[in-house]
């Protein structure tokens, strides 16, 4: 680590100022002590001469001596050489000195203004040394502020040190955190195979890993004999003395800056404290370059994503338009131009209104009303535009709320154009409407033959086969008995013919009602099947449209019949509720259930046609079927209409 300067005079004593500072303090002594010691005769004369009896000059000489010595090793060899001086000088002045007051008066003043003007120089070679040190702070603040671009920053910086402190080389590391790895980032004044050797160094590896690792400044002095080297690439650059500090931020280590002399070089403290100001000014220019480039890769990244939206805005199937909160529309893509029929100019100088009608513009501000106030809204939803010459278009639409600072700015709106779904939708829906009307019809006409012409043929031949096997004419035990079978076959039959004639089209459905139809379901269900079956109604019963009355008992019908045929159940519900607007039916069972691994969709693929008739019968009412079911926990089926 740094040795104090105060434990430096060996350095000191190498210097040849400190042996001529030594030889003129002993002539001075001679010339003082003249008396008791052999001088030229010459000498004696010219002192003599001049007067100067009363040893005053030589007293000049050792002030001058001291003054010199402290402008040269500072006010510590000052201290030193004044302290010699009054050593020199106190004999003569008490014990030789005919006037020993003004002898000792003379000997305080040089010792008092020789240390006066020696601590005077150091602290305008301090001042002028700060001065200098702030100046080259900001010469390399200045050059480093000038760019944002880390390797201007590290380069720039590198150049002006090697200006600034006068040294031969100058390296700059910089601190990977996630690999504890230094990177030499910058250099000035080594060569090539240096830098391949040193490029990587591992934290706490060699003098400028110590350093990072430590967050402490060092003083080498000879770095090619230091122990703590392990590249031998330093001794063959021949670098010996080198100063490392640290680049530091908020206390947190970045990297390191070392210069290096190829001679033996003392750097001073001054040196030091103006090393590590600029390693702290460069750490926050580093710093400072990092935000620069993690912004501009922010930047340069949202740029992509704009750039990205644009192309998916433009370039979508989908009509997309955004509108303020006044309706106005300030853009669109080419797929909504499309819609309406006009181009991307004419479109954004308009309002959205226009092309609504009266209802959908209801329900343009029913929806904006709701986003506004972050209420949740069905998406997607059905809008109707009228677009060129007036053709109505049904568009399955999405709408956003755009907000700045948490204050709503507009909307942007996804819209697919379903008018020739929703076309075929309808046709579909009125084809199996008929459909189920004629199949309807076809049963009714059925169950009506059955009832008039079947029914009734086997009731006269049950009686004929009665009357014959009640005769006592000519007619035998065995053909008698012949006759009862064939009558109680007979009877069987009318009854499997009744209950096919009621399955078809139940008399009760059209007489007294759903409800009343479902009651008649449920019994018939729980007698061929042995399954206990319960009727629960709830609300205020009521007769509904033949049609729906219709399609509700043949939903209920074919879920008792899966209860019946597939589920294993020992118990079955059936739940009606009647509200103000909707019907609700509900079939439970505690049967096996099955897996719902499979969308609705794929239900005919699986082989469940009841469960596919079942719901397309509650599309053609306008509502919804909901089927949930697991392995060992039974099936509940709903059915939810409008009414």
């Amino acid at each position: 680590m740094l040795p104090q300067l105060s434990l430096s005079w060996i350095r000191v004593v190498r210097k040849p100022t400190f042996w001529l500072i030594i030889v003129l303090l002993a002539f001075i002594t001679v010339l003082h002590y003249r008396e008791a010691v052999l001088i030229p005769s010459f000498l004696a004369d010219l002192i003599t001469q001049l007067g100067l009896s009363r040893h005053a000059f030589e007293r000049i000489l050792y002030l001058a001596v001291i003054i010199w010595s402290g402008f040269l090793f500072g006010w510590k060899g000052s201290v030193a050489t004044s302290l010699v001086a009054l050593v020199c000088m106190l004999p003569r002045a008490l014990v030789i000195s005919t006037t020993p007051q003004d002898a000792l008066f003379e000997t305080g003043t040089v010792f008092i203004v020789g240390n006066l003007v020696a601590f005077t120089f150091e602290a305008l070679r301090r001042e002028r040394e700060h001065r200098i040190r702030l100046a080259a702070l900001n010469e390399i603040v200045g050059a480093a502020s000038q760019s944002l671009e880390m390797s201007q920053v590290l380069h720039s910086s590198v150049d002006n040190i090697v200006n600034v402190m006068k040294v031969d080389a100058v390296l700059l590391f910089l601190l990977d955190e996630e690999s504890e790895e230094l990177s030499l980032a910058a250099y000035k004044g080594v060569s090539d195979e240096f830098v391949r050797s040193v490029g990587k160094l591992k934290l706490g590896e060699g003098l400028n890993g110590m350093v990072a690792q430590t967050g402490e400044p060092a003083y080498i002095e000879d770095a090619s004999i230091d122990p703590r080297l392990t590249r031998m690439a330093v001794a063959e650059e021949g670098i010996h003395s080198e100063m490392i500090v640290p680049l530091k931020l908020k206390g947190r280590v970045m990297g390191t800056l070392c210069v290096a002399a190829h001679r033996r070089y003392e750097f001073t403290r001054d040196e030091v404290k103006t090393l590590t100001a600029i390693g702290n000014q460069i750490g926050v220019a580093l710093e400072n370059a990092r935000l620069y480039e993690k912004e501009r890769e922010v930047a340069e990244k949202l740029r992509i994503s704009e750039e990205r939206y644009r192309q998916l805005f433009e370039n979508a199937n989908d009509a997309i338009w955004i509108n303020d909160v006044d309706g106005n529309i300030v853009s669109a893509n080419d797929a909504a131009n499309r819609l309406v029929g006009g181009n991307l100019e004419s479109l954004s100088h308009t309002s959205s209104r226009s092309s609504l009608s009266d209802e959908s513009l209801r329900l343009a501000n029913e929806i904006r009303t709701r986003l506004l106030r972050g209420e949740a809204v069905d998406e997607p939803y059905e809008q109707k535009l009228v677009g060129e010459g007036g053709v109505e278009r049904i568009l399955k639409l999405t709408t956003n709320v755009f907000k700045v600072d948490g204050k709503p700015t507009g909307f942007q709106h996804i819209a697919r154009d379903v008018t020739q779904e929703i076309r075929m939708q309808e046709n579909l829906r009125f084809y199996l409407e008929q459909v189920t009307k004629a199949q309807e019809d076809e049963r009714m006409r059925i169950a009506r033959e059955l009832h008039d012409d079947t029914i009734q043929a086997l009731v006269a031949l049950a009686r004929e086969l009665d009357m014959l096997a009640s005769s006592e004419e000519g007619i035998s035990e065995d053909k008698k008995h012949l006759m009862e079978n064939l009558r109680q076959q007979a009877n069987t039959t009318m009854a499997g013919v009744r209950r096919l004639s009621q399955d078809l089209r139940p008399p009760t459905l059209d007489r007294l009602g759903l409800a009343a139809a479902l009651d008649w379901l449920a019994s018939n269900v729980e007698g061929h099947s042995g399954i206990a079956v319960t009727m629960k109604k709830n609300g205020k019963e009521r007769r509904l449209a033949s049609e729906v009355e219709l399609l509700l008992f043949r939903i209920t019908q074919e879920a008792l019949s899966n209860v019946w045929r597939h589920s294993q159940a020992t118990h079955a519900e059936v739940i009606v509720e009647f509200d103000r607007d909707r019907i609700r039916i509900t079939v439970k069972d505690n049967g096996k259930g099955f897996a719902l691994t499979h969308p609705a969709d794929d239900l005919s693929r699986r082989g469940k046609f009841g469960l596919v008739g079942m719901k397309e019968r509650a599309k053609l009412l306008g509502g919804k079927l909901e089927v949930d079911s697991k392995p060992g926990k039974g099936t509940t089926i709903s059915v939810e209409a409008p009414i």
